[in-house]
This record gives C-alpha cells, structure tokens and sequence, in this order.
C-alpha cells in the first residue's frame, strides 16, 4: 500500500506486510535518510518505527469514526549502517480502546538488529 504526499513516500518507506498482528516496511539508506556524517539518522529510523506503529494500530480501528496518533515513542539504537535497505517488524504488545503498544524491531539487509523501539498509540474517536 502507498501513502502518497506523506512522510513515508518522502523517506522511501515501502510496505512488506501488513496485518493486525505484523507490519513491515522498509525505507532505503540515502540521502533522504543519513545523518550529515553519513549513516542512517536516528530520527530516520524513528520515523519509520512509528510509521510501522501507526499502520498496525489503524488496522485494529474503524478510521470512519476513529484516528490513530502516536503519543510515545522511544528507541535504541544498537549498531549504525551507512548503506542499504532497513527493515521495520512491528508486533503489537498490547491491543485496547483507547491505547496501544507496539514493540518495533529494525533490522539491515544481513538481519543485523539496528534498532528497538516501543510506540505507544492514542485512539480518539473523530469528531463530526
């Protein structure tokens, strides 16, 4: 699925999988998403981990009356790459009404774990 005009086309995210219980995405390592020093931006991979959060969530909603926002992000990031295609894997680890947690793991093209983060997502209902 594409999301035109939005952040993920900006940064090249593409989507592997999408379903209630995994979504994957990938986004290159290029000039849109490197640091000035070269490799992969912490905030890139930020980025991409609540993009991966968000899909996920909004497929445990009904987006006619309801909205997904992420309110909590957090991330470590394990090892740095300077080239390549990343991999996001997000599961979730807690499904309500009105909140929840997504564990994203990001991962290079060897499956060398670049990145954790955990993603807490708000759900309002839409006002008419």
């Amino acid at each position: 699925m594409a999301y035109p005009n939005t952040l993920m086309e900006t940064l090249g995210m593409e989507t592997l999988t999408m379903t209630k219980e995994k979504v994957q995405l990938t986004m290159p390592i290029d000039h849109r998403t490197r640091q000035p020093f070269g490799y992969l931006h912490g905030g890139a991979s930020v980025a991409l981990a609540e993009s991966a959060a968000s899909i996920g969530a909004s497929l445990h909603v009904d987006l006619q009356s309801e909205a997904v926002f992420g309110i909590e992000i957090n991330a470590n990031h394990i090892r740095s790459a300077k080239s390549g295609l990343v991999t996001a894997t997000a599961i979730p680890l807690h499904i309500g009404k009105s909140t929840m947690v997504w564990e994203i793991k990001i991962t290079d093209e060897q499956g060398q774990l670049l990145c954790v983060s955990r993603c807490t997502i708000g759900i309002i209902t839409k006002k008419k």
